[in-house]
């Protein structure tokens, strides 16, 4: 039998670039239609997560997360799993990729896909909410399509929003978030907030609002004020509407 062969999270990085990868992945999104399923099963704040998503004439990825939030207090990551790619021929396994490298491009990826497209390209200003390992791919995607910004964090724990920036020297850290807000052109939140961190009042015409931490049903990082103020662009309606916090429960609330 053929050794199945594993793409290590250096090897992997070490062939990418943020502007390429957007470029793909807005290739991908003119391929057919995927079929996604998800599988969510919860032990308290504990969270596992299987997403598997097939796109006829490309092929399957199946990608298994955990997400633990108090493991940092043990020094182990917050998001652990593995990623599955099988033929779109046969169904054969075809390669297992590390599981860290998946979630700090692809995520962050799909940000400034979106940024490109949505934010203003003269965007200067950008605040970061959240200082975790999201946070430090959306400081490197970020500023790879934004190469002239200025960048801020923010976290509820500012010790870790100044960590994080001691290790960017382009990075300064925000203590109070609504003057940070107002001040940003571009704001990318990436917390694992179950109540709204981000107020409506504090939005201004032009700005791209980027949401990413809310995966469960019960998550939320904005108000319905702020939903209701923007136009609203989501990158799959199958794993968005009705699943999210962020998109569920103020639609069930009538709020948008």
């Amino acid at each position: 039998m053929t050794a199945v062969p594993f793409i290590p999270f250096e090897e992997g990085e070490a062939l990418l670039g943020w502007i390429g990868l957007t470029d793909a992945l807005a290739a991908g999104h003119n391929l057919p239609k995927a079929e996604i399923g998800d599988t969510f099963l919860y032990r308290g704040s504990d969270t596992l997560l299987s997403r598997s998503a097939w796109i006829d004439g490309l092929g399957i990825a199946v990608k298994t997360a955990t997400i633990f939030p108090n493991n940092p207090s043990a020094s182990k990551p917050v998001v652990n799993g593995g990623v599955n790619l099988y033929s779109d021929t046969d169904g054969t396994l075809e390669a297992i990729v590390d599981f860290h490298l998946v979630t700090k491009w692809k995520t962050a990826g799909d940000s400034i896909t979106a940024a490109r497209r949505l934010a203003r390209p003269d965007s200067r200003n950008i605040l970061i909410v959240g200082a975790g390992t999201v946070g430090r791919s959306l400081h490197d995607a970020y500023s790879a399509a934004f190469p002239n910004a200025q960048f801020t964090v923010w976290n509820r724990t500012t010790k870790n929003a100044e960590l994080m920036a001691a290790e960017r020297p382009t990075l300064s850290v925000a203590t109070d978030l609504e003057q940070a807000v107002r001040n940003a052109d571009i704001v990318t939140s990436a917390t694992m907030s179950t109540q709204p961190l981000i107020k409506g009042e504090w939005l201004q015409a032009g700005q791209h609002i980027d949401l990413i931490g809310a995966y469960r049903p019960d998550m939320r990082e904005v108000d319905d004020a702020a939903l209701q103020r923007s136009r609203i662009f989501v990158d799959s309606l199958d794993t968005t509407v009705g699943h999210i916090g962020e998109v569920k429960i103020p639609t069930e609330a009538g709020a948008i």
